[in-house]
Protein backbone atom coordinates (compact mmCIF):
# COMPACT_ATOMS: atom_id res chain seq x y z
CA UNK A 1 0.00 0.00 0.00
CA UNK A 2 1.14 3.73 -1.04
CA UNK A 3 0.25 6.58 1.55
CA UNK A 4 1.72 9.47 1.14
CA UNK A 5 1.42 12.59 4.41
CA UNK A 6 1.04 16.09 4.51
CA UNK A 7 2.98 17.69 7.67
CA UNK A 8 0.21 18.34 10.04
CA UNK A 9 -1.27 14.44 10.90
CA UNK A 10 2.38 14.10 11.57
CA UNK A 11 2.93 17.25 13.63
CA UNK A 12 -0.40 16.55 15.74
CA UNK A 13 -0.02 12.88 15.94
CA UNK A 14 3.51 13.53 17.09
CA UNK A 15 3.06 15.95 19.70
CA UNK A 16 0.53 13.95 21.38
CA UNK A 17 2.68 10.41 21.60
CA UNK A 18 1.00 8.82 19.02
CA UNK A 19 2.48 8.88 15.80
CA UNK A 20 3.31 5.27 16.07
CA UNK A 21 -0.17 4.76 14.55
CA UNK A 22 0.68 5.90 11.27
CA UNK A 23 3.48 2.74 11.07
CA UNK A 24 0.71 0.60 12.85
CA UNK A 25 -2.06 0.82 10.28
CA UNK A 26 0.03 1.51 6.92
CA UNK A 27 3.50 -0.10 7.44
CA UNK A 28 5.68 3.16 5.90
CA UNK A 29 4.05 6.45 4.81
CA UNK A 30 5.98 8.95 2.34
CA UNK A 31 6.63 12.43 2.69
CA UNK A 32 7.79 15.04 0.10
CA UNK A 33 10.97 16.89 0.44
CA UNK A 34 9.16 19.90 1.56
CA UNK A 35 7.12 18.10 3.96
CA UNK A 36 10.51 17.44 5.42
CA UNK A 37 11.57 20.62 5.22
CA UNK A 38 8.44 22.16 6.80
CA UNK A 39 8.92 19.77 9.90
CA UNK A 40 13.13 20.19 10.31
CA UNK A 41 13.77 23.42 8.80
CA UNK A 42 13.49 24.88 12.70
CA UNK A 43 15.85 21.77 14.22
CA UNK A 44 13.76 19.43 16.76
CA UNK A 45 11.66 22.05 18.00
CA UNK A 46 8.30 21.04 15.89
CA UNK A 47 6.30 18.05 16.55
CA UNK A 48 7.32 15.23 14.20
CA UNK A 49 10.72 16.67 13.48
CA UNK A 50 12.53 14.32 15.21
CA UNK A 51 10.57 11.34 13.87
CA UNK A 52 10.80 11.89 10.46
CA UNK A 53 14.65 12.22 10.74
CA UNK A 54 14.91 8.83 12.45
CA UNK A 55 12.13 6.35 12.06
CA UNK A 56 12.81 4.47 8.97
CA UNK A 57 9.39 3.66 8.19
CA UNK A 58 8.91 7.37 7.04
CA UNK A 59 10.43 7.81 3.18
CA UNK A 60 11.26 11.23 1.93
CA UNK A 61 10.47 11.50 -1.73
CA UNK A 62 10.92 14.40 -4.58
CA UNK A 63 8.12 15.51 -6.54
CA UNK A 64 9.39 15.45 -10.44
CA UNK A 65 6.31 17.53 -11.51
CA UNK A 66 7.13 20.71 -10.47
CA UNK A 67 5.33 22.28 -12.94
CA UNK A 68 2.09 20.63 -11.10
CA UNK A 69 3.14 21.42 -7.68
CA UNK A 70 3.70 25.31 -8.67
CA UNK A 71 0.17 25.26 -10.20
CA UNK A 72 -1.27 23.93 -7.30
CA UNK A 73 0.38 26.53 -5.09
CA UNK A 74 -2.08 28.89 -6.21
CA UNK A 75 -4.45 27.99 -3.59
CA UNK A 76 -2.44 25.94 -1.53
CA UNK A 77 1.15 26.01 0.47
CA UNK A 78 4.15 24.12 -0.55
CA UNK A 79 3.73 20.84 1.58
CA UNK A 80 0.03 20.40 0.25
CA UNK A 81 0.66 21.32 -3.13
CA UNK A 82 3.70 18.74 -2.85
CA UNK A 83 1.76 15.53 -1.35
CA UNK A 84 -1.19 16.32 -4.02
CA UNK A 85 1.47 16.04 -6.88
CA UNK A 86 3.88 13.38 -5.23
CA UNK A 87 0.35 11.25 -4.18
CA UNK A 88 -0.50 11.55 -8.19
CA UNK A 89 2.97 10.00 -9.38
CA UNK A 90 3.07 7.36 -7.43
CA UNK A 91 -0.38 6.49 -7.93
CA UNK A 92 -0.76 6.25 -4.08
CA UNK A 93 -3.41 4.40 -2.37
CA UNK A 94 -4.12 7.21 0.18
CA UNK A 95 -2.92 10.80 0.87
CA UNK A 96 -3.19 11.42 4.42
CA UNK A 97 -4.12 15.66 4.57
CA UNK A 98 -6.04 17.29 7.46
CA UNK A 99 -6.64 21.02 5.92
CA UNK A 100 -9.96 21.37 4.10
CA UNK A 101 -8.57 23.05 0.98
CA UNK A 102 -6.16 20.54 0.64
CA UNK A 103 -8.51 17.81 0.52
CA UNK A 104 -10.92 19.24 -1.23
CA UNK A 105 -8.11 20.06 -3.85
CA UNK A 106 -6.94 16.28 -3.52
CA UNK A 107 -10.31 15.00 -4.64
CA UNK A 108 -10.69 16.88 -7.51
CA UNK A 109 -7.91 14.99 -8.32
CA UNK A 110 -9.69 11.98 -7.58
CA UNK A 111 -7.25 11.05 -4.79
CA UNK A 112 -8.53 8.70 -1.74
CA UNK A 113 -8.21 10.97 0.95
CA UNK A 114 -8.12 10.24 5.07
CA UNK A 115 -6.65 12.42 7.46
CA UNK A 116 -6.41 12.30 11.63
CA UNK A 117 -9.98 11.54 12.28
CA UNK A 118 -10.10 8.63 9.80
CA UNK A 119 -6.92 7.49 11.02
CA UNK A 120 -8.13 7.16 14.42
CA UNK A 121 -11.25 5.49 13.42
CA UNK A 122 -9.55 2.73 11.46
CA UNK A 123 -7.11 2.51 14.51
CA UNK A 124 -10.28 1.62 16.56
CA UNK A 125 -11.85 -0.54 14.04
CA UNK A 126 -8.36 -2.26 14.27
CA UNK A 127 -8.48 -2.61 17.97
CA UNK A 128 -4.96 -0.48 17.75
CA UNK A 129 -6.49 1.88 20.21
CA UNK A 130 -9.32 0.79 23.30
CA UNK A 131 -11.29 4.66 22.63
CA UNK A 132 -10.68 7.35 20.40
CA UNK A 133 -12.54 10.00 22.60
CA UNK A 134 -9.46 10.46 24.82
CA UNK A 135 -6.89 10.83 21.81
CA UNK A 136 -9.33 13.24 20.48
CA UNK A 137 -9.54 15.44 23.52
CA UNK A 138 -5.82 15.34 23.47
CA UNK A 139 -5.35 16.30 20.20
CA UNK A 140 -7.52 19.33 20.42
CA UNK A 141 -6.49 20.39 23.91
CA UNK A 142 -2.61 19.45 23.70
CA UNK A 143 -1.56 19.87 19.73
CA UNK A 144 -4.62 22.47 19.32
CA UNK A 145 -6.53 20.41 16.45
CA UNK A 146 -9.76 21.87 15.69
CA UNK A 147 -12.84 20.62 15.44
CA UNK A 148 -16.26 21.34 14.69
CA UNK A 149 -18.41 20.43 18.01
CA UNK A 150 -20.95 18.18 15.46
CA UNK A 151 -18.18 16.25 13.76
CA UNK A 152 -16.43 15.21 17.01
CA UNK A 153 -19.95 14.40 18.09
CA UNK A 154 -20.30 12.49 15.00
CA UNK A 155 -17.36 10.83 15.04
CA UNK A 156 -17.53 9.28 18.55
CA UNK A 157 -21.06 8.04 17.38
CA UNK A 158 -19.41 6.08 14.67
CA UNK A 159 -16.91 4.66 16.99
CA UNK A 160 -19.20 3.81 19.49
CA UNK A 161 -18.77 6.35 22.28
Amino acid sequence: MIIVSNTSPITNLSAIGKIQLLEQLYGEIIISSAVFQELTQWGDSIPGAKEVKTYDWIIVKPVNNISLVQSLKNKLDEGESSVIALALELNADWLIIDEQLGRQTATEYNLKITGILGILIEAKRQKLIPLVKPILDDLINTAKFWVNPSLYNRILSIVGE
